[in-house]
């Protein structure tokens, strides 16, 4: 027989809730969206262009940004079910050709849980004895898949608007004010972002909000130094 396929996802499905999914988006594609922007603004200011070509650049950048996070994240959410609808029909047939080891990896489960005796074999007669129930205590237990998935669509749709959320933050100074003011205030009002994303990340990762807030508004202005310096090694400094 064949080994089993490990689902790739069965940690997050098993961490992760409907709506914790859902706070991760808007995190990592505000987050993603304001880092890339932000490096594409920064670098052509330093390449001593004026504010159209800086706005264009930015819009660019992040319309680009925004449609390839939100088709990634709704290809990788398909590939989840697909992922699950296999693993279905792969149990399914596991059940109909060994049912005997099958059955063995429930007692093995429920052993594991710390049943034992009289009080597991009834546990595992009653799962056995219904195919549905079997078939989603091994999704489960087995394979760590949710007892339900959010719809792709609205996951892609949801990181598509964060990230274009968060890439539109570090181009509104430059509607506004010269360049030479303009990338500080950038800087700053992305920095406050990130620092507050970063800090919201930890609802999902449970560290410590003042470090992780931190951590992502240092990255910011790593991110903001490099464009600028790439944009003013192949430019003018703005006058």
């Amino acid at each position: 027989m064949a080994k089993k396929q490990i689902n790739p996802f069965a940690h997050e499905h098993a961490e992760t809730s409907s709506r914790g999914k859902t706070i991760k988006n808007l995190v990592f594609g505000i987050q993603d969206g304001s880092l890339s922007t932000l490096g594409v603004v920064t670098g052509v200011t330093g390449a001593a262009v004026d504010n159209s070509l800086i706005i264009l650049a930015g819009v660019v950048a992040l319309a680009a940004e925004a449609m390839s996070m939100g088709a990634g994240e709704y290809i990788s959410s398909k590939s989840e079910i697909e992922v699950y609808q296999h693993e279905v029909e792969l149990e399914k047939k596991e059940m109909e050709r060994v049912p005997e080891i099958e059955r063995q990896e429930i007692v093995d489960i429920y052993k594991a849980k710390g049943f034992k005796g009289k009080l597991l074999n009834r546990i595992v007669n009653k799962i056995t004895s219904d195919k549905k129930l079997w078939l989603d205590t091994m999704l489960r237990e087995e394979l760590g898949f949710p007892e339900k998935f959010a719809d792709p669509k609205k996951l892609g749709f949801l990181m598509f608007l964060a990230s274009l959320l968060g890439g539109v933050i570090p181009i509104v100074p430059y509607l506004f004010f010269h360049p030479n003011m303009a990338i500080f205030v950038s800087v700053i009002i992305t920095a406050a972002t990130l620092f507050i994303v970063g800090a919201a990340k930890t609802i999902i990762t449970k560290g410590r909000w003042v470090k992780s807030g931190a951590e992502m508004m240092l990255i910011g202005m790593l991110v903001a130094l490099v464009g600028y310096s790439i944009g003013s090694i192949f430019g003018v400094r703005v006058q």
